[in-house]
Order: structure tokens, then sequence, then C-alpha cells
């Protein structure tokens, strides 16, 4: 754990802090952290797909969420014996923005950190004169120079709209994807009233002070209206990032319009991103207060900030936001700086200074925003690569923007009133889906009372005006390579983007595929099997690109799996289940069903027939129709000889009556959505890896003492027995953290097994495994705790010292995070005293000093 030297009792390390603190000048401190994950939605199905490259957890959202989003929420500080002696939520003393599209994520899936960081905007509001610290952000992180000036004003109102749905109040800053900057960016977000915004300081071309003009200045300038400029003070040209960050800049904008920034501290942001600084809280604090300038008067108020990818608080650097928290503190005890946000500065010290900013330039490319349309060198440094990809790749995107608006205007123009005004509103929409939000919006937007095909079509629009945007989001072109995950993503909202148009525009779009690939052909790939981006969206995206009997299909054969309701929800559909059989025959099963489907984004409804063979483990598949009237009678024979058929268990003649009566495509477990197809396989070979262990541990179990008496000799044991003993010792410690029933003698067994013979534990998988276990227990604590079963209790505390004893770091957060609530939430007056010193070694195991904590305001309560 990174040591964060957490001196609580005496923080004052010199005489020189006591005398800065007698009377503190006008000195501010603010961190900003940009906490952002690119959309990773399937198009198709509006969900996170699993992502082998972020395991043991599910996806990368979910991975970072545990690392970095949750634990900022409710950070700690240890003592010197690494015990929490505090617990604040990071949020509320420092000021951040979520991208859209990641706080829409974590509402759904980490529903508890979503709300902490809504109680750290109320929080800190509270803290900072009535000012949150949240700040909005551009919806999904466009490059903004580069964006048409409509879909720049969408990205703005979409921000602007899913601040005030998640925060209930309009956003006074807004943060630029990559801080791309242009003259006419801010003129477009001063427009929708955005007051400020943060840039880095390379990004500032020149600066004057404000002229305050006295009654007499006034009239001798009205005298001389000929040359109005000519006593306004010179500029100063601020090449090489030499900006003074510690005070905001007026920029003065079209007709009258103004708008403020602030230009981080440089240096000192790159120090928290790559120079290490979060290994020490208090060397942190110490860097913070250092960008407060010695050059000016006491009383001339400053602000040192820095601004970096949120992420480094707990991602990128572990237990970041531990050393952040311990920073604020640490300043704060002190008494060296006052701790504010962006917005409070603003209203307490408006600019005296004004600014003109370096058009088309941003905080991650040295070449302006040449990183996201050109090969300009600024990448990861792979030898030998290129990202001569980048231009065709925006030229093909540009491509499908610009033919399909026109032709999105004209099928719009009988329906809405405004196809552009609509598409800007439409946010509240993706915001809620609900009948009543959409029918309100087709009241305001729609021509007239729209039938429901016509309200497919609407929504289908809509939807393809929403993808044009996603397919845009800036990681796209970011990293080195075409062909990786956030490249493929943006070409798969391509990719919707065209399945839609062939629907809506029919023969006008004909050629709109062909020619989005030819363009692609010369956005060529850095490997070799790869080749171009054509073949990335042949091979990536054509293949997931689904319809509603694809959607069916993947009902049916996860039916033969789970129990589905007869009506439910399978991600973004509705499924409403007519009639379904399941019949055996020996190993083989047969489901023959009918059931309805329905879009919840386009309500585009569809009635479907099934038939799903299973012969036993891989062996599967199905075959779907569309169900009509005009196949009733036929329907109903085919379930009647196909269920005959099976009763005689001829597989052959049950072949022959699917074949045809379905003919067309079949499918199998290939034809699967990813999560269900990894569930499914993992069902399949659970058994056979069962079996796999039960022979490697009895191998090894056979042979252990001679691999005891090997290593006491210091002979290495044979590579094959080895390999059984690490693969025997690892599993038998899954097993025994994941078992219903908590073993610790056994758990401690096999840590004596594997120190004995040297078995490398795998360290990730086991810590994450007591992770989940430590915190399915304290679960279990919870629903005991209003009756004090201090059985349960006695166990909670047996595991938690048991897991205290693995050889590897496990990240207790959660846990912990329970203990405290059950603190807060129970009253221990009326605890009985065993419970009472129970829960106290609870916490002491899970390394809370209970005698000492503290929990600051803004922690939420689970």
């Amino acid at each position: 754990m990174t040591k964060l030297k957490a001196r609580i009792q005496n923080p004052a390390s010199s005489a020189e802090l006591k005398d800065q603190a007698v009377s503190p000048p006008p000195h501010y401190i603010c961190v900003h952290g940009h906490f952002y994950q690119p959309p990773r939605e399937n198009p198709w199905l509006e969900t996170v797909e699993v992502q082998d490259s972020a395991a043991p957890y599910h996806d990368w959202n979910e991975r970072i969420t545990s690392e970095c989003y949750a634990p900022n929420g409710a950070s700690r500080i240890t003592n010197q014996e690494r015990e929490i002696v505090r617990i604040l939520n990071n949020y509320a003393r420092m000021s951040f923005n979520f991208g859209p599209t990641l706080l829409s994520w974590l509402a759904d899936f980490a529903p508890r950190t979503y709300r902490m960081i809504q109680d750290a905007d109320r929080a800190s509001a509270e803290h900072y004169s009535g000012h949150g610290s949240a700040l909005a952000q551009v919806y999904n992180h466009i490059i903004m120079p580069l964006a048409s000036e409509r879909d720049a004003r969408t990205q703005i109102r979409w921000g602007i709209a899913d601040f005030e749905h998640r925060f209930g109040r309009k956003p006074e800053g807004m943060w630029l994807a990559e801080t791309a900057v242009s003259r006419s960016v801010l003129d477009l977000m001063a427009q929708e009233g955005i007051k400020y915004t943060i840039l880095a300081p390379h990004q500032c071309a020149r600066v004057r002070k404000i002229q305050t003009e006295t009654p007499k200045a006034a009239a001798s300038k009205a005298e001389s209206a000929t040359s109005p400029k000519a006593s306004e003070p010179a500029w100063t040209e601020t090449p090489n990032a030499i900006v003074d960050p510690t005070h905001p800049y007026r920029i003065r904008l079209n007709e009258g319009r103004s708008i403020a920034v602030f230009f981080y501290d440089g240096p000192g942001s790159r120090a928290i991103a790559f120079e290490g600084l979060l290994n020490s809280g208090e060397d942190f604090g110490r860097r913070l207060v250092g960008g407060l300038r010695t050059d000016k008067a006491p009383n001339e108020p400053q602000l040192a900030h820095v601004a970096t990818d949120g992420e480094s608080y707990g991602h990128h650097h572990k237990h970041g936001e531990m050393a952040l928290s311990y920073a604020l503190h640490w300043i704060e005890e002190n008494k060296l700086a006052t701790l504010t946000n962006y917005g409070e500065f603003l209203a307490k010290f408006p600019p005296q200074w004004e600014a003109e900013v370096v058009d088309n330039t941003s905080w991650s490319c040295a070449h302006g925003v040449e990183r996201w349309r050109s090969n300009c060198g600024c990448n990861g440094g792979r030898q030998g690569w290129n990202q001569q990809w980048r231009g065709p790749l925006r030229e093909a995107l540009d491509l499908l923007r610009d033919k399909t608006a026109p032709l999105a205007e004209a099928v719009a123009q009988p329906l809405l009133k405004d196809l552009w005004a609509a598409r800007d509103a439409y946010i509240q929409v993706v915001l809620d889906r609900s009948t009543v939000n959409i029918d309100w919006f087709f009241s305001e937007h729609a021509t007239h009372e729209l039938t429901p095909a016509e309200r497919v079509t609407a929504l289908e629009l809509l939807e393809l005006e929403r993808h044009t945007q996603l397919m845009y989001t800036s990681c796209g072109w970011f990293f080195d390579e075409i062909s990786g995950i956030e490249t493929v993503q943006i070409i798969a909202y391509a990719g919707r983007v065209i399945q839609l148009a062939n629907q809506l525009f029919g023969a006008a779009a004909a050629e709109l595929e062909a020619e989005f690939l030819a363009i692609l052909t010369r956005a060529k790939s850095n490997v070799a099997d790869i080749g171009d981006a054509a073949e990335i969206y042949i091979r990536f995206v054509i293949g997931s690109r689904l319809d509603l009997e694809h959607v069916g299909a993947h009902y049916a054969i996860s039916s033969m799996f789970r129990n589905y309701p007869d009506a439910g929800e399978l991600f973004c559909f509705d499924v409403h289940r007519y009639n379904y059989d399941l019949l055996t025959s020996g190993r083989g099963r047969v489901a023959l069903g009918r059931a309805a489907l329905r879009s919840r984004i386009t309500e585009e409804t569809e009635e479907i027939c099934f038939a799903v063979l299973h012969l036993g483990d891989q062996n599967l598949s199905a075959a779907v129709k569309r169900y009509t009237p005009e196949i009733e009678e036929a329907w109903a024979t085919f379930v009647e000889e196909a269920s005959a058929t099976i009763q005689r268990a001829n597989l052959p003649e049950l072949i022959r009556l699917i074949d045809g009566f379905f003919g067309g495509t079949l499918y199998s477990l290939t034809s699967l959505f990813a999560d269900e197809q990894h569930r499914i396989l993992k069902s399949i070979l659970d058994q056979t890896l069962s079996e796999v262990e039960s022979s490697l541990t009895r191998i090894y179990e056979e042979h252990a003492t001679l691999l005891h008496f090997l290593a006491e000799s210091n002979v290495a044991a044979p590579p094959a027995l080895a390999l059984t003993a690490g693969f025997a010792i690892n599993a038998g410690l899954r097993r025994a953290l994941e078992a219903e029933s908590y073993d610790a003698a056994e758990v401690a067994r096999l840590l004596r097994s594997a120190e004995l013979d040297g078995v490398t534990l795998d360290s990730q998988l086991l810590g994450f495994t007591a992770d989940k276990r430590m915190k399915r227990t304290m679960i279990r604590l919870e629903g005991a705790a209003e009756q004090q079963t201090a059985a349960i209790l006695n166990e909670t505390v047996a595991i938690a010292e048991s897991l205290r004893t693995l050889p590897m770091d496990i990240n207790l957060w959660q846990a912990q995070n329970i203990w405290n609530d059950l603190l807060r939430r129970s009253d221990s007056n009326y605890w009985t005293r065993e419970w009472r010193d129970g829960f106290r070694k609870l916490g002491l195991a899970l390394n809370i000093a209970v005698d000492n904590l503290v929990v600051e305001e803004g922690v939420r309560a689970f």
C-alpha cells in the first residue's frame, strides 16, 4: 500500500508552517479530476458486453469503478499501522466532471457509487458558497473543433441536459473533451449559459489586464471614438505555457458574450499523472501548495490548481485516491490554503485579466488536434507503427454524417416539426425511455399524432442521429492501432448508422456502405492479419449486427439453459412468451415456442416462432421464423408432429421437420450474445473442469510428501509435479474461498502447502475471490444486525481474520464500508456486550482504527 504519512494527531511539521497559519492570505487550492470512459455499449443491445482484457472483472467500466470511482467516494486516510482513521468523499472536496455516458452506466450498474457522486456535489455546494463541484461535459467526448457547428451545439446541449437530470441544477462549467478548444466552440458554450471551462496553459495565446474605467476615463474614451482601442492595454504573448495559472481569464466572444477560462498548472498536473507524485500524500500536498506564487502581494487572491484524468486517483496509480485524501487533509490541517472549486473562486474573484486562446489545440496533442485526424506523431511509442489510418477513418465517418443528413431531413419532414430541434431534445428520451416520456416528446416535436409505424420511423431517425454522435467519440483516434477496442467501438456505431440508413432510406442509401468501405480500405492497420479498417468492419461489425430475428434466436437458445418468465426483458427488448414446450429424449432436448419481441429503443415489434434442438454439450442448433396469422395452422401442425417425433426418439426425422418448416438460417451457441455465450459455455465446462481439478488434486495429494521432501532438500520438483501442485493448491484455495461453509483451517493448510512446495499463488484471482467472499459475508451480517445474531457475527470475524493471512493485497473497501454503515445506522446503546465486542473485533480485522475513526460529511451510508 502507498505510504501516506498520516500524522493525524500532530500534523504540523515545522514552525514555518505554524507561522503561515497565523494570518492566512487569500490562497486557494483546487484539484480537478476528469473522470471518463468511452461509451462501450453494444450499439444493438445497449449494454456493455464482457471484455476479457478486464478480467477478473466483467468489463473495464466495472474494473475501473472498483479501482477508482468507488474508492474516491469513500476514501481512506490511514495511520502508521495502516489502520483506517478517516473516511472522506474526495468528490466533495475537489472539482470533477464525469462523462455522461459513464454516469449512465454507473447509475445502472454501480448505483451506490453513482449516489456518492451526486451526494458530493450537494455537499460541496454547502462547503463552497453554494457552488457545486461537478462540471458538465460535452456529451460523448468528441473533439469539438473538428465537429460541425450543428454537432457541437448538440454535444453541449446534451451535456447540459444530462447534467441537469443527474445533479438537479444548471452547470456553471463544462469540460471539453481533451480540452480541445477554439474560439467558436467557446462562443457556442457561452450561448448555452456556460460560465467557465478549464484549459492547459499552452492553449493560452496572449493576455492583458482588463481595464477598469473611471467615469472620467469613459468620457475621454467617448471623445476619441474614432480610435476606441487606443487606450486599451497591450497584449502580452504567452508562448511555451508561461501564462500565470493562479487566476481566471475572461475570453471575449461574439455579440458581447464572454466566458471565463482557468489555465491549470501544467508541471503540477504532469507530476500527478506521470512522475509518481501520488506515492506520498504529503509530497502531493506540498506540490499543490507550491503552485502558489511567492512573487505576488500577500493579499492578492491566488488559486493553485491542477487537472488530470480522474483515473489517476486509484486506477493508474494504486491507492492514488488515498494520496489525494491525505494531501487535501494535510493542507487544511496545517492551514496552508483554503480548498475551493472553480465556481466559488470565480464568484469571489471575477477575472481581472482577459486572454485569447490558441485555436484548435488540446491538452494531449502537441500538434493541436491532429491526433484525431492525421499521423501527427502523437502515439504510444510502438516502434514501426504509424497512424496514417486516422485521416481516412474521419473521412469515412464524415461521409456517413453528411450523406445521411439530407435523407434524414426528407424522411423527417412529415413526422417532425424540426429534425434538428428534435435531435437536441432527444436526450430527454435517452435519459427516460418510458412510454409516458416518449409520448410527451412526440407531443412537443411531432407534426401530428403519429401512428405506431410512424413512431418507429421517427425513433429510428433519432437513433441514427444519436449514433452519428457516438461514432465521433475521441478515443477512436487516440491510440496507436485501428483494430484496438476503442476504434472498433466507433466503427460499430457507424455500422448501426448504416443499418438504420438502409432501413429508413431504402434505395437512396443503397451505395452508402460500399462508399464507406471504399474509404476504409485506405485506413491501413499496423497488424498484418487485419489489413485495413474495411476488414475490421467486415470481421467485427457485420457479424455483430442484429435484427429482431437474431434477438429471437438468442432468446430461444438461452431458454434451454435458464428459466424465462412469460413476460420479461432481454437487454433493451421486451419479450412476451405466448407458449413454450420443452421436450426430452435421452440426452436430447427440444424447445418449441412462440413469442413477441419489442425494442424499447425504437418500439419496433415482431412475433416469432422457434425450435431449438440440444444434443448435449455444445451440440445445439436453433431455427427462428417470423410468425404471422397466415402460418398459424402450419405452426400448429409442426408442433404436433415434432412432439410426436421426439417421443419416438426419432431425431433424424425431427431435424427433417425443422428444416422443412423453418428453412433458412440455423443458429448455434456461437449466435448468442457474448455474455450469455460465456455463461452457458462456463456451465458446460464446469463439469469437465471439476473432473480435471479432482484428478490433478488427487495426483498432488498422492505425491505431496515427496514434493515436501524435494523442497526441504532444495531439489527442484519435476515440471509436471510442480505444475500439478500449483494447479491443485490454487484451485483448492479458490474453492475454499467460495465455499458456502468457510473452513479457515483448510485455507491455512493450503497456504502452508503453498509455502512448503514453493507454489506461486494466483494473487489476482485469489484476491478478487477473497474480496467477493468478504463482501458477501458482510451483506449476510447486515441482515443479522437487527437481531444481533452472535453466531453470524463470530463467523464474520473468523473469516475476516482468516483472509488477513492471505499473502496478497485484498480490496476490503466494500466490506469496510458496510462495517462503517452498520455502525452509523445502529444505536450502539442497545447493543449487547457480546455484539459490541465482536463488532469491534471485526473492525480491527478489517484494518479499521475503531477507536479513532472519523467519517467526514459527504460519505454515503450504504
